[in-house]
């Protein structure tokens, strides 16, 4: 399967996983902030319940 035609959750997560090697930071801070983000999209798709 090329990117091209695969799904979209997929393409976006190698744009994440792109961007965020781009900015050089530690594995550490980068799977801190990804905790953030994980939990503030659970707790939005929970109230639009």
């Amino acid at each position: 399967m090329t990117l091209k035609n695969a799904p979209a959750h997929i393409k976006l997560a190698v744009d994440l996983i792109q961007l965020l090697e781009e900015q050089k930071l530690s594995n550490e801070t980068v799977i801190k902030a990804l905790e953030i983000t994980l939990a503030d999209f659970k707790n939005k798709t929970i109230e639009q319940k």
